[in-house]
């Protein structure tokens, strides 16, 4: 891979239909707009339907091949989430060849989804296993199809509490529980690879981060804090970094753009930025993190998740 790759070597897309969740905005946005660009047939997923359709306007405008369209999803409700899935098999008469699974919250206060779940936990990873598998006979229909979920570099140094996935029996701290969620993320999408290859399926699943990007998430988990002093030194913290060492939203959709394009992925693979410590640069690929790695580890987030969900695992 080389390491200066960019927008530019992202072949023509015409004739290839993608999802892209959390469209609305940041790094999801500058995806659908690249891959519309190219020629693909982009649905934006997004929760807000009059952010939805500022957005879609601006894939309109960038898009070089088929009409992009707006997909209703709440990624905090099961209901929206099957609903979703239902109409992205409808419309595309199950023949899918990208999902980027993008879309998330970031350090955010104490919360439930509608189905009870922590929020962030059940927003970034329970939403997005669920509609991954509820859209594989989509991606089986597809033409060397990928899943790319999008982890971060949270991640590192997190744990996943399988007995206590919710948080229900400890105090709440916004940045671990998100830390938790970017590694299931990444813990699934390598789970999810795994059961692919044992059954014989040509989807492939790949993870990506972006690095550290100003997408204005991270503003987030300021006001996740009730003291004003300590959100007065968070979002001041935050925004020096961002001056000091965030790059630009182009550069940060680099590696999830990679993943879902470019000759070369294979499943299983970690792509992000290849400068210091993972911050910014170019994509390249990676070692996935050492949690990542762990069939038992795997394995037990697949059944947790399933049962949490009410969702029907495949391939199994």
């Amino acid at each position: 891979m080389t390491s200066r790759w960019s927008e530019t070597d992202i072949a023509d897309q015409t004739g290839r239909t993608v999802v892209v969740t959390g469209a609305n905005s940041g790094l999801g946005l500058r995806t659908a707009e690249v891959l519309a660009g190219k020629g693909a047939r982009v649905f934006l997923a997004c929760r807000s339907p009059e952010r939805g359709a500022k957005a879609l306007d601006r894939v309109r405008a960038a898009a070089a091949g088929a009409e992009p369209e707006l997909i209703p999803l709440d990624l905090s409700e099961l209901a929206s989430v099957r609903a979703a899935a239902a109409a992205v098999r409808e419309r595309t008469g199950d023949a899918l060849d990208v999902l980027v699974a993008n879309a998330g919250v970031m350090a955010t206060a104490r919360g439930r989804t509608a189905d009870g779940f922590e929020l962030q936990f059940g927003t970034n990873h329970l939403g997005h296993a669920a509609l991954t598998w509820l859209l594989l006979p989509a991606l089986r229909g597809g033409t060397h199809a990928r899943v790319v979920t999008l982890s971060s570099l949270a991640a590192t140094g997190a744990r996943i509490d399988l007995e206590d996935p919710n948080g229900e029996h400890r105090r709440y701290n916004p940045a671990t529980a998100y830390g938790q969620s970017k590694l299931a993320n990444q813990v699934f999408a390598l789970e999810l690879d795994r059961r692919l290859r044992k059954s014989g399926d040509d989807v492939l699943s790949v993870a990506a981060h972006p690095g550290y990007t100003a997408t204005g998430l991270g503003s987030g988990m300021a006001r996740s804090y009730s003291n004003a002093v300590v959100r007065g030194v968070i979002a001041g913290g935050h925004r020096i970094g961002e001056a000091l060492f965030a790059q630009n939203v182009r550069q940060g959709a680099l590696p999830q753009l990679y993943a879902a394009t470019a000759d070369g992925v294979e499943g299983g693979d970690y792509i992000a930025p290849g400068g210091l410590g993972g911050m910014r640069g170019h994509p390249v690929k990676v070692r996935p993190l050492t949690p990542a790695l762990s069939e038992s580890l795997g394995a037990t987030l697949w059944d947790v998740t399933a049962e949490l969900t009410g969702v029907t695992p495949d391939p199994a």
